[in-house]
Order: structure tokens, then sequence, then C-alpha cells
């Protein structure tokens, strides 16, 4: 490969994804369908055929997954998947087995376009029971949404995913006769790589980030130099190196320098993944209309697959049927790793290479309809859940923070939302007024926050609060005070205008106090009837003035002070 070829190549898959992607915000679409786009028009199937080498761009975009899972690692708390054990394990373990049992199944039919092998079956039901952990996890991180509880119960699954697919490739060799120390060999991989890769964190990592400390580029590197240290012990291991980068992460996430190293390789992510995205694009043969038919039924078939794995074991899990619904939604694609794993299928002969190009295709159409479905995945899951609610089936959210033992119709304080304001607000009253905790109920959709707040003595109910329902049953109607403490930034499906009207109706006795951005939202909400309105922005300003003169003044005192001083001291050596 030529030096000059490789930057050129680069270099127009930059900028092909940059226009394209100019063009895809013009028109209010996702930047990832610019970035497949600009991988289209490089390409020699569809496009002009200015990329001489392909493999140089996806080499370089495996960097980007790489990053990628190193980062999600970082953001993964093992604490909280502790807390959520029993969830995560059981979600994680019969979502594929379900999924590729249904597969075996519910594919059977499509025949010829499987292809003449007697594994063609078992590859397809397999690839269509993994989800895309670049395209989800860079949609949440968009979203803010990954520490939600929807979110965790997403990239918890991801995580199991990932390892059932390092099974599957720990097996594919010896699929004619499956060999029981192959699969040993490759579970024993995994456990060996992570007790090293802990070891080696807690006792050496650990110390050497408290010496570079004082040098930030020197934390980065590090990390930097971490991540590609596990991968290539995994790679060395058997296992992929992403695998290797998702550990690397994790187990550094405790660090107090895990945030300024997301922070910092942020951009770096952003370049190699949007060449991942070009290289895909690239790879998009050109359809005929039975493949374009056969996708089409994958995306619908896959949609349906998750609905039916996911959202009845959430159910029972007590997870409720919205973090299910929305999971679910959140996980409707092909994984990346369904296309290795075709690939290594074709070298072995198990496959035709038509199901390889066949799943590519379908994967394009699922990861751009994708990006649709996470981004109203709220709405989606909000009508599901209505859906559902008129045939009597209720939420066990719902259920449960209604009869939580704490008496919600007795709440006097009511709040909405758990975020930053929320935090500092509660702490506030439990320091200032401890009597008032036993009468105040917060309203969330994150169930994994409902044990710390009745721990520290409040009332917890499940709420969505762009779904009035739920807020109905969560017990606000005799509040004297209702407060919403989230802004439009972060709410979902609805605005501050629109709640204020519904609490209203459902809270009329209420003193509402709202959340707003600006001036002009504290205006209108308080035409609307909002008996108070916090403008987030001012409340800082005013705080952080306050901080400033009274630094400012306590320095003019000093020097006031000190000033005196001196001129008493020289008066008193001239007497």
């Amino acid at each position: 490969m030529e030096h000059g070829t490789l930057l050129s190549d680069i270099a127009l898959g930059i900028i092909f994804a940059v226009g394209a992607a100019i063009l895809a915000r013009f028109i209010r679409q996702p930047l990832l369908l610019g970035y497949v786009g600009g991988g289209i028009l490089l390409s020699h199937h569809m496009g002009l055929s200015l990329v001489k080498s392909e493999e140089s761009i996806e080499i370089i975009s495996e960097m980007g997954l790489i990053f990628l899972l190193f980062i999600i690692g970082l953001e993964i708390n093992l604490r909280e998947l502790a807390r959520m054990g029993k969830s995560m394990l059981v979600l994680g373990i019969s979502q594929f087995a379900l999924s590729v049992g249904i597969g075996l199944l519910a594919l059977q039919f499509l025949g010829s376009y499987i292809g003449s092998s007697k594994f063609g079956l078992l590859y397809l039901a397999v690839a269509s029971s993994l989800s895309s952990t670049l395209i989800v996890v860079k949609l949440l991180q968009d979203k803010f949404e990954v520490k939600t509880l929807g979110g965790r119960l997403t990239i918890g699954i991801l995580v199991f995913q990932d390892i059932w697919a390092i099974l599957f490739m720990g097996l594919q060799p010896n699929l004619e006769k499956p060999d029981p120390l192959t699969v040993g060999k490759s579970v024993g991989a995994v456990v060996v790589l992570i007790a090293l890769a802990f070891v080696i964190s807690k006792y050496l990592l650990s110390r050497l980030f408290n010496w570079a400390s004082r040098t930030p580029e020197l934390i980065l590197l590090t990390s930097i130099a971490w991540c590609f240290l596990v991968s290539g012990g995994a790679q060395m291991l058997g296992l992929s190196m992403e695998m290797g980068a998702l550990i690397a992460g994790v187990s550094i996430a405790a660090f107090p320098y895990g945030n300024d190293v997301i922070s910092k390789l942020g951009g770096v992510r952003d370049f190699f993944v949007t060449l991942f995205f070009v290289a895909l694009g690239m790879k998009i043969p050109v359809p005929d209309a039975a493949t374009i038919g056969i996708s089409a039924f994958l995306l619908i078939y896959i949609f349906v697959n998750r609905i039916l794995t996911i959202v009845p074991v959430s159910l029972a899990l007590g997870n409720g049927l919205r973090a299910g619904f929305i999971t679910a939604l959140n996980l409707s694609q092909i994984s990346e790793f369904s296309l290795v794993i075709l690939a290594l299928g074709v070298g072995y002969k198990h496959i035709d290479p038509g199901l390889a190009s066949l799943v590519l295709t379908a994967m394009i159409i699922t990861s751009v309809v994708s990006t649709y479905i996470i981004k109203f995945n709220d709405r989606i899951a909000s009508f599901f859940v209505g859906l559902f609610s008129r045939t009597g089936l209720r939420d066990t959210e719902v259920a449960a923070g209604a009869g939580s033992g704490h008496g919600h119709s007795e709440a006097e304080i009511v709040v909405l939302g758990y975020f930053r304001i929320a935090r500092a607000f509660l702490d506030q009253l439990r320091v200032r007024h401890p009597a008032w905790t036993k009468r105040t109920l917060i309203v969330d959709y994150n169930a994994a926050l409902s044990k710390k707040l009745e721990d520290d003595g409040f009332s917890w109910a499940y709420g969505d609060l762009s779904h009035p329902e739920t807020l109905g049953h969560s017990g606000i109607e005799n509040a004297r005070v209702v407060i919403c403490t989230i802004s439009d930034t972060f709410l979902k499906g609805i605005t501050t205008r629109r709640l204020l009207q519904n609490l209203k109706q459902l809270a009329p006795a209420a003193r509402i106090v709202m959340v707003g951005e600006e001036e002009a939202d504290r205006t209108d909400l308080l035409a609307l009837g909002a008996h108070h309105v916090v403008v987030a922005g001012e409340v800082a300003g005013k705080d952080l003035f306050a901080s400033v003169e009274s630094i400012v003044s306590k320095a003019k005192s000093r020097s006031k002070s000190k000033a005196k001083t001196v001129k008493r001291k020289t008066a008193a050596r001239f007497a």
C-alpha cells in the first residue's frame, strides 16, 4: 500500500463524509446517514470509484470501534451493573438464546436466499441476534441516555452480545464437530484477560496514573497505551481487539481521571468512527429487488424479534414496560460483529458469499432506520406502553412505585425528574428540613434510583413526564407544591409548556414551580399559570457573582488591613 494512496484515500473519505453530513444536517437527518452516503459516493459499486484502496480506510475505521469500546468501558459503572445483576444476567442470556431460537424457526422459509449450506440458517439466526454497539452507543451518547435505565440495560445486553459473538467465533472452526475444549479455551481466555487487566490496573496502573497526574497529556497517552496493550493481549489470546478495549476501559473506570480521558478521546474517536461509516458505505453492493425485499423483511423481523425477546423478560424482572420497549427499540439493528462472523463463515465454506452480501445490505437498512428509531425511542415506547395499558396490562414500575409503602397520596412536595437541579435541591432539603423528606415524592422513570432515594427517606414513583397517565398514577393530585426540575433541553417527547398544562389538570390545587432556560421561558410559563419559574443560568450567574464579589471584598479588606498595619509600624518606627 503506497503512503500517498493511503493519505489521499483518508482525505477523500473525510471530505465526502463532511459534505454528505452537512447535507444531512441541512435536511434534518442523522449525521450517520451522511457518513454512509459519503462512502457510497466514493465506492466503485454505486459511486465515483475515487478510493483506490478501500482496505486502508477500513483498517483505520477499526480503530474507531476500538476507541469507542474503550470509552464505553470507561463509562460502565460495575457497581451499578452489579446492583442490576439479576436483570442484566437474565436479559443478557435470554435475549441471545431466544433470538437464535426464534430465528431458527422463523427464517427457515427464506430457503434459497440462505444458500445451500446446512449452516446458513444458523449463521443468519446468530447474525440477526446481535446488535450494533457502534451505532447504538454513539446515538445514546448524543441523546445523553447512556446512564438511564434503558441505556444501561441496552449497554449491558450489548456487552453480553459481544461475549456470545466471541464464543461463537471460537466455535466456528470446529462447527462440523463442536469441540468443548475450544469453547472452554475462549471462555478461559476472557476470564484470564479480565483478571490480569484488573490486577495490573489496581496494583501498577493506579500508581502510574498518580505519578503522571501532574501532566494531563501523559494521562491521555498512558490511557491510550493501556487500551492498545490490553487489546493486543486479547488478540494474542485469540479474542477480538474490541473486547480487549472494552475490558481496558472498565478496568480503569474507577480512576478519577476517567472523565478527562473520555473528553479528550472524544474528537479522536469521532474521526475514526466517521471513517468506519464511510467504509461501511463503500461496501454496499448495487441491490436488486429481491435483496431489498428480503432486507426489508429482516428489518421487520429484527424489530419484532427484539420486542419478543426483551420486553416480556424486562416486565417479569420488574424493569417495566417502558424500559423494556426502549431497550428493544435501541437494539433493533444488525451488528458489525455479524459481518465478521459471516466473513469467517465464508472463509470456512460454511455459508455462501451471497448470504454475507444479503446481511450486509440488511445491516445498512436496519442501521439507517435504527437511527430514527433511537432518536424517537421515547415517543415510540410511550405509544406501545399506552397501547398495552388499554388492554389492562400496567407497567410494573408504576405499580411498584405506587405501592412502595411510603404513602404517595400524602406527599405534599412532588419533584418531577431526578437530575442535577433535583439532586442539589433534595440535598438542601434533607440537610435544612429533614422532617420534610417523608412528605416529599420524587417522580422519575429511572428505577435504578429508587433504592437510594428511599434509603434517604424520600418516596419514589415511576412516571414518564411525557405520558400524563403515568403521572396520574403517581399520586401527585393532592400535592401542595409540584416542582419540575427538567428544562426543555432534557425533556423527551414534551415541552415544559405542555407539561405545565398537564400538571394544572392533574394537581389543580398545587403551586407549580418550573425550570426554564431563558427569560422567554419564564414569561411564557408564568403566563400559562406557573407560580414561580427558576431560570437556571440566571441563578448560577448570580451565585457566581456573589462568590466573586465576596472574594474581591475580602481581598480589599485584607489589603486595607495590611496597609494600616504597615502604616502603624512605620509610624511607630519614626516615633
